[in-house]
């Protein structure tokens, strides 16, 4: 950074010496051309005077003057009376010459152009006298353009003397500048005081992070420390057990009682497992993992048809309605979010009670609606419910066999698919989970499809 603006201002004084350079020439350049241009205009005048009173003797004393102003004169005709610099009768006749013709039209005329005689960039001045003829002063350019540029070796020096006093000023400037960002505290980004305006966003952005990092951090440890709880439960049963039947201090008619417990425990503790798997992928965004067309409505029918022996064992009925409708979206993620929120339909539902599932196409987006008529949700447990090892009752939730895992699950499913979970919970009424699946390019409607 600091480099960089050692750059910067070294470009910064370079651009500003040459741009001073050009700008400089070019106002000498018009200056110079336009004195001489007045200073040509005086010969011509003071020449013309002459003529009128000396006649051609004025000529003679040109000649033997070697002035650097080329006079010639020149009959109305354009034939080349007089010359300084050449014979004139070896030169061709002048009459298609703009500043002759400019003289005979107007009375005087003026141009630049190359000499073809003198070979060199030539300002000419032409003036028409009281007997018709032309008289013409000329000058080279070649001391206007050598005045223009004269002043290069001055600008050269000043241009080193600019760089080293921008050298220091620099590294002046830039320990300065630096000095407040160096000092910096990027841990706590907001409690620094005396801060350039300009830097208050990124500190913003960079306490925004530092936040995030830290609650990211915290839900890490925290998920560390459940996931070890929840797994020490179970292998602490199990390994009890076990004990005891190897210590053989067990019934014969206990023995099938005793498996049994540790089947159930070990069996949470693959079910534990699985979603902490799955939620490890979700993490990572399901990679290796395509989105594929899939018919929402199918796939509950199909779910439904799986947890009917589950419902009709507790006595809770349930049903769809809806319309097809399909969305781009990872299958096995889907059926696990839909199944996820029917299996907590009838785990914490009444004696015959009903679970309803439904799905279709709203102003909103696509849905997946679940309704059941359980025990409901108390309004302080709804906002915490689709985080990581959270139960509403977990005396309850061990027993119906939940791993606090499921509607976490549903949750960041829901993102991967760009959706949204909303719940709608009343205590001894029941409970309403929403999937709304915002429409795009990417979803299809299978509704008419589904009617053929």
């Amino acid at each position: 950074m600091k480099n960089r603006m050692r750059k910067s201002m070294y470009l910064v004084v370079f651009l500003s010496l040459v741009i001073s350079y050009c700008l400089m020439t070019v106002m000498v350049y018009r200056q110079t051309l336009a004195n001489v241009k007045t200073e040509l205009k005086q010969e011509a005048k003071y020449v013309e005077i002459s003529l009128e009173y000396t006649g051609d003797a004025y000529l003679q004393r040109i000649d033997e003057a070697h002035s650097e102003t080329r006079v010639t004169h020149i009959s109305p005709e354009g034939e080349v009376l007089y010359d300084s610099g050449q014979d004139g009768s070896t030169l061709e006749n002048h009459k298609s010459r703009k500043e002759v013709q400019d003289a005979l039209r107007n009375g005087s005329g003026m141009e630049i152009r190359k000499s073809d005689t003198m070979g060199e960039e030539m300002l000419y001045y032409a003036v028409k006298m009281e007997d018709g003829s032309i008289l013409r002063v000329s000058r080279g350019m070649a001391s206007v353009l050598w005045t223009a540029f004269s002043a290069f070796p001055q600008m050269l020096l000043i241009g080193i003397v600019m760089i080293c006093f921008a050298w220091v000023l620099a590294h002046w400037e830039v320990q300065k500048l630096m000095k407040p960002v160096n000092e910096l505290d990027l841990e706590h980004p907001m409690e620094n005081e005396h801060v350039y305006e300009e830097l208050k966003p990124l500190l913003e952005r960079l306490d925004i992070q530092n936040q995030e990092k830290a609650k990211v951090e915290q839900m890490r440890r925290e998920f560390s420390a459940n996931v070890s709880h929840e797994l020490k439960t179970p292998l602490t049963s199990i390994s009890g057990y076990a004990e005891i039947m190897k210590e053989g201090l067990v019934k014969p008619e206990d023995t099938k009682k005793f498996a049994e417990r540790i089947y159930q425990e070990a069996s949470r503790m693959i079910t534990l497992v699985s979603d902490i798997i799955q939620i490890s992928k979700l993490d990572e965004g399901m990679p290796g993992m395509e989105k594929e067309p899939v018919d929402l409505y199918a796939l509950s029918k199909k779910i439904i048809i799986r947890l009917s022996p589950v419902a009709e064992k507790k006595q809770v009925q349930m049903e769809l309605v809806g319309e097809p409708v399909s969305i781009e979206g990872v299958p096995q993620v889907l059926e696990e979010m839909i199944s996820n929120l029917c299996e907590n339909a009838i785990k914490y539902n009444v004696e015959h009670g009903k679970v309803s599932v439904w799905t279709g196409r709203t102003l909103q987006g696509i849905k997946v609606i679940v309704t059941d008529t359980g025990i409901g949700i108390p309004k302080e447990h709804q906002e915490r419910i689709f985080e990581r090892f959270y139960r509403v009752d977990k005396s309850h939730s061990r027993e119906t066999g939940g791993t606090g895992l499921g509607l976490s699950i549903v949750k960041h499913g829901a993102m991967l698919h760009n959706a949204e979970i909303s719940v709608d919970s009343e205590v001894g009424r029941g409970t309403r989970m929403e999937l709304t699946f915002k429409e795009d390019k990417d979803i299809i409607d299978l509704s008419d499809k589904g009617r053929r």
